[in-house]
């Protein structure tokens, strides 16, 4: 009989995946098959313990990802493998959604009470998965999790910390530094810590959380963060406002590697709320936003 602490995860192979395997290395770990579609469809997945549902089609930034591909990964696959869930003698249901299902772009701080209002076919496919999981009776004894995690970071991530990272190693100056945002991160080790909380406890309440870590950052404090955990002194350059939007609004119609778009992104704010998370288990996250940072920093260094 396999122990009810039993983890079955789909994605291991991926970032959150691989660091979630190492930090459950006490818990029996099984991977579900990379073609889990099949698998549910030919009834080849048995499910125990827990299930911790990772895969899905990441958020294209470039745009050239067919519209159709995100729901079908992200919505009906979740919606499959849940069914399967409620089937089987399992107890407990992490789904890895994203804040990007409750909004694009904030103002002030993300709650999980803002009604989602995703504006892209990721985000939308994200939202339909929660909707389903949410609104399917649940047997008793189940529990059903639905994270949503903000920007994480961590070993083997290659996202956006990294490039910023490069350019800091460079010398490049930082041109954006007159405008003043705050972003939420999270580091993949406090994420991995609120999984096994939820794998180990029984005293979690069903339903959605925000995962973040506690402290926002604003892209001036990770700069200098960068540059201090390789002995450089930051270069902000505080270009005016004005100079840099104008110079947008140019590479909009002269298709330039600086867009409004890209501009917005890169200057925009993200504050996520971890309140609720941080109440129901009543326990601090193992490292603050700078160690995390640090220590993602220190993976980078190492290459």
């Amino acid at each position: 009989m396999l122990p009810l602490n039993s983890v079955y995860i789909s994605g291991i192979t991926g970032f959150v995946g691989q660091n979630l395997k190492d930090y459950l290395s006490n818990i029996q770990v099984h991977s579900l098959p990379r073609d889990l579609d099949s698998a549910l469809t030919n009834n080849e997945v048995q499910l125990h313990g827990t299930v911790i549902h990772l895969a899905g089609k990441a958020h294209d930034l470039r745009k050239a990802s067919n519209p159709q591909e995100y729901y079908r990964v992200n919505f009906e696959l979740t919606k499959k493998l849940y069914d399967a869930f409620l089937a089987s003698e399992a107890k407990k249901f992490i789904f890895i959604s994203s804040v990007k299902a409750a909004a694009d772009t904030v103002k002030g701080t993300l709650t999980e009470e803002v009604t989602p209002d995703p504006k892209t076919d990721y985000g939308k496919s994200k939202v339909l998965a929660e909707q389903y999981i949410q609104n399917q009776p649940l047997p008793e004894g189940k529990a059903y999790y639905i994270l949503r995690p903000c920007m994480i970071h961590g070993p083997g991530n290659k996202g956006n910390l990294n490039l910023l990272f490069n350019f800091v190693k460079k010398g490049i100056p930082y041109p954006l530094a007159r405008f003043k945002n705050q972003r939420s991160f999270l580091s993949v080790e406090n994420l991995c810590f609120i999984i096994n909380e939820l794998i180990q406890r029984s005293d979690v309440p069903s339903g959605v959380y925000q995962v973040a870590d506690d402290e926002p950052l604003s892209t001036n404090e990770v700069i200098s963060i960068l540059s201090a955990s390789i002995n450089k002194r930051p270069k902000l350059w505080e270009v005016p406002v004005g100079m840099v939007t104008l110079l947008a609004k140019v590479g909009d119609l002269l298709d330039l590697s600086i867009t409004s778009e890209r501009l917005d992104k890169l200057t925009e704010s993200y504050v996520v709320s971890n309140d609720k998370i941080q109440k129901m288990i009543g326990k601090k996250l193992p490292v603050t936003s700078r160690e995390g940072l640090l220590k993602t920093i220190s993976m980078f260094k190492s290459r």
